[in-house]
């Protein structure tokens, strides 16, 4: 453990010393090497943002209403050509009700140039989301309709549960700096200095598939959800003497859950969900913006009920 921290030790002194004689013998390179780092990091950690909606249906396992929020993300590599597999990263599903009605939520990504390119072809746009559907059907074991229609809207659902179903939920970005800051060896950051017309520090090993034989290749966000229970809940709006209402309280049961522990809460201004050690799972969206910092939750151990209260904005 010692031998290899002093090994570490001295391939960071070697960069730095490195990026000192690169700064005083060339500038310019210095200067350009350490823009492209800049750029390329930004786009990595910039998060996804939803392009358009499609209605479907999914006939198998069981039938429902499905959305797919298709959307771009820069940190998703566009194909080096066209005979290079067209990447997409696909979200896992999330079931949702309004109402009476419930139904299934997927976001699936691709690079922001590969829907610019297919937003001009009807063709290779419909391509692109025969493609989505066909990959959707293969990681979930799904059967869809072959017929879809595009939205009036953009994405079903709020933009933040979107991001963090695409990105994951420790997809922070300063954890994202960190994964390909450990990525990078001593080596190819020698290679990249003596070369800085070619950067790409910043994509880690294995990121794109040199497979020839697919025009199509996942990468994968998340993993597959286990299915869990939809638990009884209360929602209602409380109102001040005046009847303007004030607060959203909802009353979740959690039958067999007796730990605050294991209860999993994330709150935004339109929706929340739920999530009760892979037995229990919610998600609403709120009929009012709600003020997050504000929100409270209290665990009644007796009764095995959650009570969240959500101030109104």
């Amino acid at each position: 453990m010692e031998s290899s921290s002093k090994g570490r030790l001295t391939q960071v002194t070697q960069l730095w010393n490195l990026l000192d004689d690169l700064a005083e013998s060339d500038p310019e390179s210095y200067k350009k090497f350490i823009q492209q780092q800049l750029k390329e990091g930004k786009e990595l950690c910039a998060a996804p943002e939803p392009q358009l909606c499609l209605q479907s249906r999914i006939l198998k396992p069981k039938e429902k209403v499905l959305f797919i929020n298709l959307c771009q993300w820069k940190r998703i590599p566009a194909p080096q050509s066209a005979t290079h597999p067209v990447l997409i990263s696909v979200g896992k599903p999330e079931d949702m009700s309004e109402t009476s009605d419930v139904y299934t939520v997927i976001s699936v990504a691709y690079n922001p140039d590969v829907l610019q390119a297919a937003e001009k072809d009807q063709v290779k746009k419909d391509q692109l989301i025969r493609m989505a559907m066909k990959c959707i059907e293969e990681k979930f074991q799904f059967t869809l309709s072959h017929s879809y229609s595009i939205t009036k809207f953009r994405i079903k659902g709020s933009i933040e549960r979107m991001k963090q179903n695409l990105m994951g939920m420790q997809a922070h970005p300063t954890d994202l700096r960190e994964k390909m800051r450990k990525e990078l060896t001593f080596e190819e950051i020698s290679s990249t200095l003596s070369n800085p017309d070619h950067f790409q520090l910043l994509l880690p090993k294995g990121e794109v598939s040199s497979k020839k034989r697919c025009l199509i290749e996942e990468i994968s966000s998340t993993e597959i959800q286990v299915e869990m229970k939809e638990p009884t809940y209360e929602l209602k709006i409380v109102a001040d003497q005046k009847e303007k209402p004030q607060k959203i309280e909802i009353k979740v049961e959690l039958p067999g859950i007796n730990s605050v522990s294991l209860c999993d809460l994330s709150v935004s201004e339109d929706d929340l969900l739920i999530e009760v050690s892979e037995k229990y799972r919610l998600h609403l969206n709120l009929p009012e913006s709600v003020n997050t910092e504000m929100t409270t939750a209290k665990f009644i151990k007796e009764k095995a009920t959650l009570i969240i209260t959500m101030p109104l904005v």
